[in-house]
């Protein structure tokens, strides 16, 4: 659709630092001074590659077209005196959340999460010294400078990492969307297909007026997910940084323990950190089955709280936002003790 960027959560670039500008050679040109000492100006440095946190930016997708990106070199010095200007920084947007990591060794070099707003992540070249600076009491017109230092270069993977307080996991039209719609102020597209949701959605639930929660409906998982089936680790990888987790188990599909231990394996499979945080288990689409469906699912094996609702009837909504809000005082415990 024209006027409306997809979704790209990784991008592959490259980025240079501008070099140094060169140092210069020149000596004072002064009436009656035919045998003027040195005055060669340091040359600039260069530029800085400076990566910052936009709110305005959810995407990527600004970097799939220009993939190289270069800050300008630092000028050359003058005489008088004078250095060069430094080179002009290139300032690369991205979103909050994204993961800056080397394309060559997977080291992660920047996590722009939580309060940090930005890094200047390559620094410049020196510029060179002018000839002023070589001056000495047995060289006092030295015609020599120096040369500016090299910008630096690195091969970039850019990943953009979901950050919520609440992740929804569940197979694809297990009622994500539609919960998230009802509970948050957020519009995902909702359809009766797998993956309808392509990219993370996200949505901020108020809490009586009291509080506040980010939370996130990402695409529907598979198994075999976190081997990369599937939208794989392109959704396992958006809820790496949730503080809690639904697990929304869909009541007209029967078998809820199974797929609530097939949820399970594949968060566990990717990181073992997944299965240790707090989390309640939804039986979703409450409207569609019999009583005796839903109290099955409260009182099968899966261990845990759990909770029935219905999106589009509206039953156990209030209930839902509770236990929410009990969740995340769990979790705030746990990261302070």
């Amino acid at each position: 659709m024209r006027g409306v960027s997809r979704f790209v959560d990784e991008a592959n670039i490259f980025v240079r630092s501008g070099d140094g500008g060169a140092g210069a050679v020149s000596f004072r040109r002064e009436k009656y001074v035919p045998k003027g000492g040195p005055d060669g100006g340091d040359g600039g440095d260069g530029g800085d590659v400076i990566f910052q946190v936009s709110e305005e930016i959810k995407t990527l997708s600004h970097l799939l077209q220009k993939k190289h990106f270069r800050a300008q070199n630092g000028r050359p010095g003058s005489g008088n005196n004078k250095t060069g200007p430094k080179g002009r920084d290139c300032v690369i947007q991205v979103p909050p959340g994204t993961v800056i990591s080397s394309r060559d060794t997977g080291e992660i070099l920047s996590d722009l999460t939580g309060e940090s707003r930005g890094i200047n992540l390559l620094r410049g070249g020196k510029g060179g010294y002018g000839n002023t600076r070589f001056a000495t009491s047995t060289n006092r017109a030295p015609r020599f400078s120096q040369k500016g230092e090299p910008g630096q270069t690195l091969n970039l993977t850019l990943q953009i990492k979901t950050i919520a307080d609440v992740g929804l996991v569940g197979f694809p039209n297990s009622g994500k969307s539609t919960l998230l719609s009802v509970i948050t102020d957020a519009r995902p597209k909702i359809g009766t297909y797998p993956f309808t949701t392509l990219s993370p959605n996200l949505g901020v639930l108020e809490y009586k007026n009291e509080r506040q929660f980010v939370i996130a409906d990402v695409p529907g998982l598979i198994e075999g997910a976190h081997s990369g089936h599937g939208l794989g680790i392109k959704f396992l990888k958006h809820i790496e940084r949730t503080r809690v987790l639904l697990f929304l188990i869909d009541l007209s599909t029967g078998q809820f323990v199974a797929q609530f231990e097939a949820l399970r394996n594949e968060l566990e499979q990717y990181s073992t950190a997944l299965v240790h945080k707090p989390y309640l288990t939804i039986g979703t689409k409450r409207d569609v089955v019999s009583p005796g469906s839903a109290e099955q699912f409260l009182g099968s094996s899966i261990y845990g709280k759990k909770l029935c609702i219905s999106s589009i009837a509206r039953t156990g909504i209030d209930e839902l936002k509770d236990e929410i809000t009990q969740l995340m005082e769990i979790s705030s415990e746990k990261h302070l003790s």
